[in-house]
This record gives C-alpha cells, sequence and structure tokens, in this order.
C-alpha cells in the first residue's frame, strides 16, 4: 500500500522505502536532539573557556591565546563545507555525522588528557601538552565539519514533505533543534565554566568529553527507526556538468517551449535520492544544457551529462544562483553576534556592583542565551497561532519573513549599543573622565536590551536560515546549503575583524580624534557610539538589501 510509505525518496536501514508507521517522526528526532544537545554542550564547553586554559595552563599569551581561539572557531564554521561536500556526494547525512561525531570524540579525549598531561619545562622542545592540545582542536573543527551541517537536514529528513501532517511537524522541528543547541550552550557557559575555574580542567574537559560519547551512543542506537536520503554523486561534477554543456551549446537557443528540454522519462531523477524538478524561467543561459542539438545521441535512455544534461541538473544550478544573494545577507546580520566582544569591553567601563556583589561584563551574554531558550519553544505555542492570524500562514511566518524580522532585531541591537555608549560618554564628560580608563556609575544591566536583541534575532532569522536552506536547497545538496549558510558566521566574524582596524585607521584622521580613531584602546576618548550606529546603518542597508531579493526571488518547483 503506497499509504505505508513515505513519497519523498526516503529509505530504512535496509535501503527499502521507508514506513511512515515504524520510521521517522518525533521518536527518530527525539535522539538527533538529543545527540546535538550532547555535541553542542561539549562545543561550548570547549570554546566559551578557551582562551583561559591556553593563558593559564598552556601558558600563551593573551594575544596568541586570542589569535588562536579565532582561528580554530573560523576554522569550525569553514570544515562544513567539506563534510557536507561528502555527506551530499557520497557518504549520505548519517554515516557523515557518525564518522563525525567519532573522530569530534576522539578530539575531546585528546583535550581532556593535555589538561592531565604534565607541562614540559624545557622550551626546546615541542611539549606533549602542546600537540595533544593542538591535535584534539583540530580533530574537533574537523568532526563538526560533518555535524553542523548534516543534523539539520538529517532531521527534517525524519518527517515526509508531501505529507501535509508531517510537513506541519518538520516545520516545528526547526526551532527545537535551535532550542538544543542554545540548551547546551547555556549549560556550558554557565556549569561549566564554573567547574573549569573552581574544580580544575581535568574535570573541566573531561565532563563534555563523557557527554559527547553519550550523544554518539545515543545517536546510534536508534539507528533502525531513522530514515536516511541516499546520497546523490558529487554535487561539483553535476554543477560543472551544465556549464560545459551550456558553454559548448552557447550558439544554441533554448526552445521557448519548455517540455522540449531534455528530461528523464518515468517519475524517477537522474540523480540518485533526488525528486524530479520543474523546469523555471529565468537564468535560461543553462538550459542551453538540456536543449537537444542533432550531435546528442541516446543510448539506452542514457545520455554524455558532459554534453546533455536533464531539467532537474540545470535547475539545481539555478536553484543555487538563487539562493546565494539570500545567504549572502548573512555576512552582514552575522556582524551583530561577532559584536559581543565590543559589548563586554563596553561593560567593563560600567558599574557592575550588585548589591555588593560584582556582575562579570561577560556573564551579561546569557541574556542572549535565555532570550533563545524562552522564545523557541514559545514561537511553537503562541506566537505560530497569534502571528497566523494576521498573515494567513499556518506556521505563523515564512522563512523569509522570520529572516526578516531577525534583521530588524540585529538593527536595534546596534542602535541600543549606541544610545547605552552615548550616555555612558556623556557621563565620562561630566565627570571629566575622559583621560582615565575607569568605569563610569552607569549600571551595567543598561546593556541588556543590546544583548537580548542580539537573541531574539538569533531565534528569528537564524531558525528561518536553517528553514530556508533545507526547502528550497535541490534535494541531493541540502548539507551542502548548510554549510553555506555556517560559512557566512565566519565571513561576518571576518568583516568585522577587517572593519574595526579600516574604521579606526580612517577615523583616526578626522580632525578633532588627536591621535586615536572611534576605538581607542582608551574607550573613554573613543565614540564606540559611533561606530554601533554606523553598524545599524549597515544592518538597515542589508535589510534593503534581503527583501528585494526575497521579493524576487523565485521558489522552487518539484514533482
Amino acid at each position: 500500500d503506497q499509504g505505508q510509505y513515505t513519497c519523498n525518496g526516503s529509505v530504512d536501514i535496509n535501503g527499502n522505502p521507508a514506513s511512515k508507521i515504524d520510521t521517522g517522526k518525533w521518536r527518530a528526532c527525539s535522539s538527533i536532539l538529543g545527540g546535538e544537545f550532547c555535541g553542542a554542550l561539549a562545543y561550548y564547553g570547549v570554546g566559551t573557556n578557551l582562551v583561559s586554559y591556553l593563558t593559564k595552563v598552556q601558558n600563551q599569551g593573551n594575544l596568541t591565546a586570542a589569535s588562536n581561539v579565532a582561528s580554530w572557531q573560523g576554522t569550525c564554521y569553514l570544515t562544513p563545507l567539506l563534510g557536507s561536500f561528502f555527506a551530499d556526494s557520497y557518504w549520505g547525512r548519517h554515516r557523515t555525522i557518525v564518522i563525525s561525531m567519532t573522530i569530534y570524540t576522539v578530539g575531546m579525549v585528546l583535550l581532556t588528557l593535555s589538561a592531565v598531561v604534565p607541562a614540559n619545562n624545557n622550551t626546546l622542545v615541542v611539549s606533549p601538552k602542546d600537540t595533544l592540545t593542538s591535535l584534539g582542536l583540530f580533530l574537533t573543527a574537523l568532526g563538526l565539519g560533518g555535524i553542523w551541517p548534516c543534523v539539520p537536514p538529517f532531521g527534517a529528513d525524519q518527517f515526509d514533505e508531501t505529507d501535509g501532517a508531517e510537513k506541519t511537524q518538520k516545520e516545528l522541528y526547526y526551532n527545537w533543534y535551535y532550542f538544543a543547541v542554545n540548551g547546551g550552550f547555556f549549560l556550558a557557559s554557565t556549569v561549566l565554566v564554573w567547574v573549569q575555574d573552581n574544580c580544575g580542567w581535568k574535570l573541566g574537559f573531561g565532563i563534555p568529553t563523557l557527554v559527547s560519547a553519550i550523544g554518539v551512543a545515543g545517536f546510534l542506537a536508534t539507528m533502525k527507526i531513522y530514515r536516511y536520503q541516499r546520497p546523490g554523486g558529487s554535487v561539483l561534477t553535476r554543477i560543472f556538468q551544465v556549464l560545459v554543456a551550456a558553454t559548448r551549446k552557447i550558439n544554441v537557443n533554448a526552445p521557448i517551449d519548455s517540455s522540449l528540454l531534455y528530461e528523464m522519462p518515468g517519475k524517477d531523477s537522474a540523480i540518485v535520492g533526488s525528486r524530479k524538478l520543474m523546469h523555471t524561467d529565468g537564468l535560461n543561459f543553462f538550459d542551453r544544457a538540456a536543449t537537444f542539438t542533432g550531435s546528442d545521441e541516446i543510448y539506452h535512455e542514457t545520455t554524455n551529462p558532459w554534453k546533455l544534461c536533464t531539467v532537474t541538473q540545470v535547475e539545481e544550478l539555478k536553484i543555487l544562483l538563487r539562493m546565494f544573494p539570500i545567504l549572502l545577507t548573512g555576512v552582514i546580520f552575522n556582524t551583530a553576534e561577532a559584536m559581543l566582544p565590543l559589548f563586554i569591553e563596553q561593560g567593563e567601563l560600567m558599574d557592575n556592583n550588585m548589591h555588593g556583589f560584582s556582575l562579570p561584563p561577560a556573564s551579561l551574554t546569557t541574556f542572549n542565551c535565555l532570550c533563545i531558550l524562552v522564545l523557541a519553544p514559545t514561537y511553537n505555542k503562541v506566537l505560530m497561532p497569534m502571528m497566523s492570524r494576521f498573515t494567513g500562514n499556518k506556521r505563523g511566518l515564512s522563512e523569509f519573513q522570520r529572516i526578516g524580522i531577525g534583521m530588524v532585531f540585529a538593527m536595534l541591537s546596534m542602535v541600543s549599543a549606541a544610545l547605552v555608549e552615548m550616555f555612558r560618554l556623556h557621563s565620562v564628560k561630566n565627570r571629566v573622565l575622559d583621560h582615565e580608563n575607569t568605569a563610569v556609575p552607569m549600571n551595567i544591566l543598561w546593556q541588556a536590551p543590546q544583548y537580548s536583541f542580539v537573541g531574539i534575532a538569533k531565534v528569528f532569522s537564524v531558525v528561518g536560515v536553517i528553514e530556508f536552506a533545507y526547502e528550497q536547497s535541490p534535494d541531493a545538496m541540502r548539507s551542502l546549503c548548510q554549510a553555506c549558510s555556517l560559512a557566512m558566521v565566519t565571513f561576518g566574524s571576518y568583516l568585522v575583524c577587517i572593519m574595526l582596524k579600516f574604521i579606526n585607521e580612517v577615523t583616526a584622521r578626522l580632525p578633532g580624534q588627536g591621535s586615536h580613531g572611534w576605538i581607542p584602546e582608551d574607550l573613554n576618548q573613543g565614540h564606540l557610539d559611533k561606530f554601533f550606529l554606523f553598524m545599524a546603518g549597515l544592518q538597515l542597508l542589508n535589510l534593503l538589501a534581503f527583501v528585494y531579493c526575497a521579493t524576487r526571488y523565485k521558489r522552487k518547483l518539484a514533482t
């Protein structure tokens, strides 16, 4: 009976059509979300306090440690491009996740051993402690490359999007996925950081290592009830085949009637694990790749794909090109979170005394996390029904609307930070502290809104991007599109680094600035408020660019 099996091409562990009753849905997702929670706890358990470990235990200088942490974090967001390629092309998402989780856990074990091994006083020889740390960090970054781009789509694979009821449940999954990630982050940045500072690094790294191993075991324990999507072969090869075939026929005009373009007969696509895609107008140059000419020959219903491609293959490339501008707006959006170190520096020059208790400026990042933990489940239960009354959309908001709202809050976080800095600098001038690198009597909790706005922005935009990357990407390229969205986080951080240096050098030459720019060592002499306003303007321009791209976006048409 066709009604007993999924219709989106998913199979069970034995390679047979997946049963709707015995596989997938929330029963399978519970172990996926649990594994993601464990992975997030392990990652943030290392990353949140890594700079302290490198300075206090490895005896690295502040600049060297900060540079090493930034390099490691940047690598963690770029390795998904490699992991996603293997997942979509050869291994499939499940196998990639298992291999990557194993690599990641081995890296965690090496980091834990680095905290156990005694230091080597011989400075002329590379110590085992340094070797274990470097190798451990490398393996964790490599492991994350297969986990981060594959877990969100693998969880979404557990719901059949051709079934209305399951499609609705899948839309709730994205919020719970992000909730699991930030639940792990919250525990890591509070409990684990306390353990590392008060109980030592052996236990501080040992706990996340154990949690990571538990996540792997839980993920493997439910293999029989997962739904699997088969890998579709090399993504890059298919892209280059379309480019080569279209270029070869540069003097050939594609037919006006799209039904004359080449496609595989029957209901199955030429790409394993992918549904057929219907032809869409636009980017017509690539339609030449699917256009018959006298030299094209078909043997046993197959062709030379370097000369003649199917419509589905051509549409894959069109989809990627259409998605790229939307994903690119994520670079500017992610600069908002990259501002958190500046928020902390701003907070260090404010009054952090709370009824006799000294509140660390970095602890305000919990406002960011708490907003996510409250809003993610609240969106499903409260905001979604409310929004659906106004939008007429059962989901409450489309993925584009969610991304756009998130961008508005990213802009508001910059405006809020600028207003706080304006009042802080006003207090500096009133007390003639502009030549003293000291705190002003302004309560640090005034920073709470700017942190909260970043958290709200992430709940809307990040979840919206995850949904967009899954729903609109070609079936056989879903991990790759997730990896591209993750890469935008790194590019956003790189952009902030470049802009900080560039703007500070340019503003130092402005009349009345003295020998320093907007962001000097002593922020009491600077104009951090102007930099925040500049970034708010950049976020506004980015929002307008996103709206322009979103209103002109052509959605994919899957059969």
